[in-house]
C-alpha cells in the first residue's frame, strides 16, 4: 500500500483519496519532511517509513507526542531535520516525551530530563545545564571510567571480502553490489549506514548464514571461506553477535547455559557426538556472567528473562570468550545503559590487544568515532571506501549514508 492509504488505515479524518494527498504534502512540506503520498511503503527506506509514521501524528494535531528512539534510524541531517519539527510543535503548545539513550540529543533538544535506573525515577535534571558525562553517571549510579581509544599499527588483514554481490531475494530486500573491504589484525573497522541499506543482508553473508558462489569472495586468515556453512568458518577463528538479540542470538525460552551450546560447543568441549556436557556448560556460562558483569536470577534464568543489556552483554561475552581471530558485531549497544556501553567497549577495544580483527556494523556514529580506526558507509546495498576516522566528522558520514560521495582528500561531498 502506499502513503496514504497507510496513513489512512490509522488516522480518522473526515477527507480521503486526493485531498488526504494534498493534506500530507502540505503537512510534510511545512516540517521539512519531504514525503510523495503515492509511493509505495516497501520502495521507502526505514527513515522515510519513520517520516510517514511522523506525518501520521501531526495530521491528528496531537496535545501529546511520545517518541522512542526516533533517531535510530535517521541520519545526522534527518534527525537535525527532526529536531527542529519537534520545536515547532513545542512551540504551537505540544507536549513532547522524548525516550532515548543518545544523552546528546536529550541536552540539544529537552527542557526537562527524569532519569531512570532499573525501573526506578534516580533523578530530575535540566539538562542544558548538564554534559554527558554527568548524565551519565546518574543513569548508571557511579562514575564512568571509559576506556581510552588509542591509535596504534595494526597487523595484516585476518579478514578479507572481494567482490561479493548477492542479488536481491524479493523487493524488500537489498542487493549486495561488488563489496570489499579487509579488517587486519588489531584493528577496529566501522561500517556505518542507515538501517535498510544492505547491512542484514552483508551480516548474512559474512556469518555463512548465506553462501557466496565462490570461496575466494571472503578470506578468514587467508583460507578462502566463501561457500563454507557457520559451523566451518567457527573452526576458522569467527565469532558473530547478530543485531536481533532474541530469536537469533539467543534463545530466549532457553536457560544462559543452554545458550552456550550455540555457538561455544567447540572451543568449550560442550557437546561429543550425542553427548552434552552440563558441568562444562554451566561453567562457561558462569564464566560469561562474572566477567562481563551479566545480571541475572541465576545461570538456570531463561535467557529472556534478562534486560536487553544483560543480555548484549552475555552473548558479547560468550563470543569474546572463545577468544575468535575475527569478531563481528552488529549494532553491539544498541538500546544498552551507559555503563553496559562502556563496558561493551573496553571488551572490544582488549580483543584488538590480542590481535583480533573486529568489524563493527552500527548506526550509532559516536560509537563508530570512538571505536574505529577506519570507517566505510553501505548505501543502497554499495560499500563505499574506507576513510580513517582522522578524516571524519558526523557531518561527512551522513553525507555518505545519505549516497554522497566524499572526496577524501579534499573532504568535499558531491550527489552520488
Amino acid at each position: 500500500m502506499n502513503v496514504r492509504e497507510n496513513i489512512d488505515l490509522a488516522v480518522n479524518l473526515d477527507i480521503r483519496n486526493d485531498a488526504l494527498a494534498d493534506e500530507i504534502r502540505r503537512v510534510s512540506d511545512q516540517y521539512g519532511l519531504g514525503l510523495d503520498p503515492e509511493r509505495d511503503v516497501f520502495s521507502l527506506s526505514v527513515g522515510e517509513r519513520q517520516r510517514v509514521e511522523i506525518v501520521r501524528c501531526l495530521l491528528q494535531s496531537p496535545k501529546l507526542l511520545i517518541m522512542d528512539e526516533p533517531t535510530s534510524v535517521l541520519t545526522p541531517q534527518e534527525a537535525n531535520s527532526l529536531f527542529e519539527v519537534l520545536k515547532k510543535l513545542a512551540e504551537q503548545g505540544c507536549a513532547v516525551l522524548y525516550i532515548s539513550h543518545k544523552l546528546e540529543e536529550i541536552r540539544t533538544l529537552c527542557h526537562h530530563a527524569t532519569i531512570l535506573r532499573r525501573g526506578r525515577v534516580v533523578a530530575q535534571c535540566d539538562p542544558t545545564v548538564e554534559d554527558t558525562r554527568s548524565l551519565a553517571e546518574l543513569m548508571i549510579g557511579k562514575s564512568l571510567n571509559p576506556p581510552v581509544y588509542e591509535t596504534k599499527e595494526t597487523g595484516e588483514p585476518v579478514f578479507a571480502v572481494s567482490g561479493l554481490s548477492r542479488i536481491s531475494e524479493n523487493e524488500r530486500s537489498v542487493s549486495l553490489k561488488n563489496i570489499e573491504f579487509g579488517v587486519r589484525a588489531g584493528e577496529i573497522f566501522g561500517i556505518a549506514g542507515v538501517a535498510g541499506n544492505g547491512q542484514n543482508e552483508l551480516m548474512e553473508v559474512l556469518s555463512g548464514e548465506v553462501l557466496t558462489d565462490s570461496d575466494s569472495v571472503i578470506k578468514i586468515a587467508g583460507v578462502p571461506c566463501g561457500r563454507f556453512g557457520i559451523r566451518k568458518r567457527r573452526s576458522l577463528g569467527i565469532a558473530v553477535v547478530p543485531e536481533e538479540r532474541l530469536g537469533h542470538g539467543a534463545v530466549g525460552a532457553m536457560s544462559l547455559i543452554e545458550n552456550v551450546f550455540l555457538s561455544g560447543h567447540e572451543q568449550y568441549n560442550l557437546t561429543r557426538r550425542l553427548w552434552m556436557y552440563y558441568s562444562n556448560a554451566r561453567k562457561f556460562a558462569r564464566k560469561i556472567c562474572d566477567a562481563f558483569d551479566v545480571r541475572h536470577a541465576g545461570i538456570d534464568t531463561d535467557a529472556g528473562s534478562l534486560s536487553g543489556g544483560n543480555l548484549q552483554k552475555y552473548l558479547i561475552g560468550r563470543e569474546i570468550l572463545q577468544y575468535p581471530k575475527v569478531m563481528i558485531a552488529s549494532q553491539p549497544t544498541w538500546g544498552v545503559d551507559a555503563g553496559s556501553q562502556m563496558a561493551i567497549h573496553r571488551a572490544l577495544l582488549n580483543l584488538t590487544e590480542n590481535g583480533t580483527a573486529v568489524l563493527v556494523v552500527s548506526q550509532d556514529l559516536d560509537e563508530l568515532m570512538e571505536l574505529c580506526g577506519r570507517i566505510a558507509v553501505m548505501f543502497a546495498g554499495q560499500l563505499s571506501e574506507p576513510y580513517s576516522v582522522a578524516t571524519l566528522n558526523a557531518e561527512k558520514i551522513g553525507l555518505l549514508m545519505g549516497g554522497a560521495k566524499i572526496d577524501g582528500s579534499a573532504g568535499t561531498a558531491s550527489d552520488g
